[in-house]
């Protein structure tokens, strides 16, 4: 049985995949196509999906990748070319990315490819991924917690990279997190907080539809301390659960779409808050908004949690905060009973959904 989790990359032939779950059926991997193998595919692709030439890049075994991000375009790639990659999970009532096992030709591992990295750098990049290693190791991080992500775990990163670099078990990120904010607080040359150019450049990646204004971004943002530039370079601080962690298993849970919602509520348990999905353990709800269809039957006690599969909204409240939330309400069967939860990032956009201080 293959061992994966959350940021681990999955190789195919058609591309590399990116584990976006800790639960997966026997047969399959829930994984996002990150990268799409060029030579798998027609000549037209780029024309015809509207692809970005800038995102191809080139692999050392002669094969060239596109970076596909939007989530339209990668679903309708697949589901014309390769529709054996998607399958309706059941468990959510939704088609998703999910990688056949027998297509796997090989796992990447975050951890793993930053050992290679701290024992030889092949370029200024991998020197800065070894360096923001060694600072958090010299305050008390042990490397076995870390390892890089993205373009970087598969060989594919260029000059215009960001560092996705992952942290091992939520304590261990909270005190990433809290190292962050101590190296920023003494102000070294190489590690410092994101300027406003890099605020700009990250708000346009991530806000699409204006439900956060720039100044909102921001401020949410800078008290997460779970990004900073290194040597002219972003990075991420992601938070991946350790393997003892990881308690459920595929089919643990079923998922019931009641429509769009948008509530108020405090937040009493953030341990989870960074994980993907983010979860926010809320009570004190307050239903603002929800189709007339739904209302009769929902109580606002019944509202347990919200997560959000999006990068933008974790970390976005701690505990004892106020927040006003939109997104997609669901109904979840578990072993532990039923409630009630409120997704938010139903798209990698998150177009309208949000959670926000009050």
């Amino acid at each position: 049985m293959l061992k994966v989790r959350l940021r681990d990359f999955v190789e195919t032939e058609i591309g590399y995949f990116a584990v976006n779950t800790y639960e997966h059926p026997k047969d399959r991997v829930f994984a996002f196509l990150r990268y799409l193998n060029l030579d798998a595919v027609d000549d037209d692709i780029i024309t015809k999906y509207n692809l970005n030439r800038n995102d191809i890049r080139r692999q050392m075994n002669g094969n060239k990748y596109i970076k596909i991000t939007d989530t339209t375009k990668t679903y309708n790639i697949l589901k014309d070319y390769f529709p054996e990659y998607l399958f309706y999970d059941e468990t959510k009532d939704i088609v998703l990315h999910a990688v056949p096992r027998e297509c796997i030709t090989n796992i990447l591992s975050p951890n793993d490819r930053l050992k290679e990295i701290l024992n030889e750098q092949n370029n200024e990049f991998e020197k800065k991924c070894k360096d923001l290693a060694d600072e958090l190791h010299a305050y008390g991080l042990n490397y076995k917690y870390m390892g890089v992500s993205g373009s970087t775990v598969i060989k594919l990163n260029n000059e215009g990279s960001d560092i996705d670099f992952v942290i091992y078990g939520m304590k261990n990120h909270k005190k990433a997190r809290g190292v962050l904010k101590t190296i920023f607080n003494k102000k070294k040359d190489n590690i410092h907080p994101l300027s406003n150019d890099f605020w700009k450049k990250a708000y346009n990646k991530r806000i699409k539809d204006g439900t956060l204004s720039y100044d909102e971004f921001v401020w949410h943002e800078k008290r997460k301390y779970n990004r900073g530039v290194i040597n002219n370079t972003m990075f991420d601080l992601l938070a991946t659960r350790d393997w003892n962690e990881i308690n459920s298993k595929y089919g643990d849970y079923s998922y019931k779409n009641l429509g769009f919602i948008k509530i108020e509520c405090d937040i009493i348990n953030d341990d989870y808050i960074f994980d993907n999905p983010a979860i926010y353990k809320i009570n004190n709800v307050k239903i603002i908004n929800l189709k007339e269809k739904y209302k009769l039957k929902l109580k606002p006690e019944d509202i347990k949690e919200i997560v959000s599969f999006t990068h933008t909204y974790a970390g976005q409240a701690f505990n004892g905060e106020r927040v006003i939330a939109r997104g997609k309400l669901e109904g979840v069967s578990s072993p532990y009973g039923d409630y009630k939860r409120i997704v938010v990032g139903t798209s990698r956009e998150a177009f309208n959904e949000y959670i926000k201080l009050i």
